[in-house]
């Protein structure tokens, strides 16, 4: 299959080893992995903070670049969700593109744990991590994309990796985006819970399908100095032994 990389705008400028790691899985796989120059961000973060018009834009281009794609792959559940649930809503409101059009290209825009385990179907790919870890599930992964343990059955595939349940797992981490940014003493006290359930779990690294969120877990495990690593899916399923 030729699959199309949405690197995402964070993924660009923060974590540009978690989109080649996404793209050495894929590879792994036997797929063409084909990137657009021409990409820019979803709109996440305009839509999520009333900005329609631009995040309409954004959109509008999305779906010009990745027309023609078999596959449109994110190495983030949360631009991934944006895509595929909150571009619909957002086509209505301003009134355009066509909703046939938008759901033409949504249908085909994964998170890389859906696009692995809903598309081609596998969990075992290939991967060797020997680390204890354990996961986080996102928001947009647990709530929006209604995950489940996707990304644990791919996890627990991996040889030598050692998974721990991480305690109340299902709470937010605390950064939601500009959240973060305009209740910045609840997004930190978030953080805390989450950080000292991570640590309850003896776990070398803390593992999520979001760079957003990894950032601002591994954020406050670095104030403490808790020698707890941040360590996103796509990296983990890019692993090999040697």
């Amino acid at each position: 299959m030729r699959v199309a990389l949405f690197v995402t705008c964070l993924g660009d400028v923060f974590f540009p080893h978690v989109a080649r790691a996404t793209v050495r899985v894929l590879e792994r796989l036997g797929h063409e992995v084909v990137f657009d120059a021409r990409q820019t961000c979803c709109g996440q973060m305009h839509l999520n903070t009333g900005y329609e018009r631009e995040a309409a834009a954004l959109m509008r281009r999305f779906l010009d670049v990745f027309a023609g794609a078999d596959a449109v792959v994110a190495p983030s559940a949360s631009c991934a969700a944006t895509v595929r649930e909150g571009y619909a809503r957002l086509a209505r409101v301003t009134g355009g593109p066509s909703e046939a059009e938008v759901r033409a290209v949504a249908a085909r825009t994964w998170d890389l744990t859906g696009f692995l385990t809903d598309v081609l179907h596998v969990t075992d790919v290939g991967a060797y991590f020997p680390h204890r870890v354990t996961y986080h599930p996102t928001c947009h992964s647990l709530r929006s994309l209604r995950y489940g343990d996707r990304p644990v059955r791919l996890l627990r595939a991996v040889r030598g990796l050692e998974l721990v349940d991480l305690p109340a797992a299902e709470e937010c981490c605390g950064f939601g985006g500009t959240f973060a940014i305009k209740v910045p003493e609840v997004s930190t006290a978030m953080a805390a819970d989450k950080v000292r359930h991570v640590q309850d779990t003896g776990a070398q690294y803390v593992c999520a399908v979001d760079a957003s969120c990894l950032m601002h877990i591994g954020g406050a495990l670095s104030r403490l100095r808790a020698g707890i690593g941040t360590v996103h899916i796509a990296e983990v399923l890019a692993a090999e032994e040697g």
